[in-house]
């Protein structure tokens, strides 16, 4: 828990500072991060480390993607700033500190994270300033596997840090949701409601990859100690 609430917390403030800064600051805070990532990433076990990098790989190819190629969102600065692919490591690392600190009450995390996204779905169809067709549209699949899933634990956890942290940046102006997304014109919150649905493919990935990227051969590197105690199922 003390983790999660370090890593959230570095997480507002790197946000908040970044408003206040052009791109060599920018830069400065894409440094930084890149070095609190490494320094949170090093007590980890060695598969939990493997799943970190995944989801850095997959979330930068999704925000290069969705950002600067769809245009489904922006950054204040029109980029994808450097600090956002070791921001996506160190959001699942504090996802997963809080699920683990709520091992003993994991049904109740992922009851009240159904419930949140369930409820934040239905208030961007109804009564949300800007209508959310597409949040909405994302919501089941989240809830498909906190239902499903040996790891809905973990999903639960990565949906709340995601779910404050969208609702932070949005509201301090890190970055903006298009009204429509491009070229199908369905609307879109800001945040969409479903948009924690998009970590969970981050995740499944991570949980299902790590195995196969530490069974390849590797000289010796920042994936090569400690065996990772605790259980990692989709």
């Amino acid at each position: 828990m003390i983790r999660a609430g370090l890593i959230a917390g570095y997480l507002a403030a790197l946000l908040a500072v970044d408003t206040r800064v052009e791109l060599p600051g920018q830069l400065l805070l894409g440094g930084v991060t890149w070095l609190v990532l490494v320094m949170a990433a090093r007590p980890l076990a060695t598969e939990r480390r493997a799943q970190v990098a995944i989801v850095i790989c997959a979330a930068t190819i999704a925000e290069l993607t969705g950002s600067i190629l769809w245009g489904v969102y922006s950054y204040r600065l029109h980029n994808l700033p450097l600090f956002i692919p070791p921001a996506h490591g160190l959001v699942f690392m504090a996802g997963l500190s809080l699920s683990e600190a709520f091992r003993r009450h994991a049904n109740a995390l992922v009851v009240a994270a159904a419930s949140i996204a369930t409820v934040w779905g239905v208030l961007g169809l109804t009564v949300l300033p800007r209508t959310d067709a597409a949040g909405a549209l994302g919501v089941p699949l989240l809830l498909v596997f906190l239902w499903r899933s040996r790891a809905r634990a973990a999903y639960a956890g990565v949906f709340l840090v995601v779910g404050a942290l969208e609702l932070y940046g949005t509201a301090i102006g890190t970055w903006r949701w298009a009204a429509e997304l491009p070229g199908l014109g369905i609307p879109d919150g800001n945040p969409p409601s479903g948009v924690a649905s998009g970590y969970v493919w981050f995740d499944v990935m991570a949980l299902l990859c790590a195995p196969w990227l530490l069974a390849l051969p590797r000289s010796a590197g920042p994936f090569r100690r400690r065996p990772l105690t605790g259980t990692s199922q989709v």
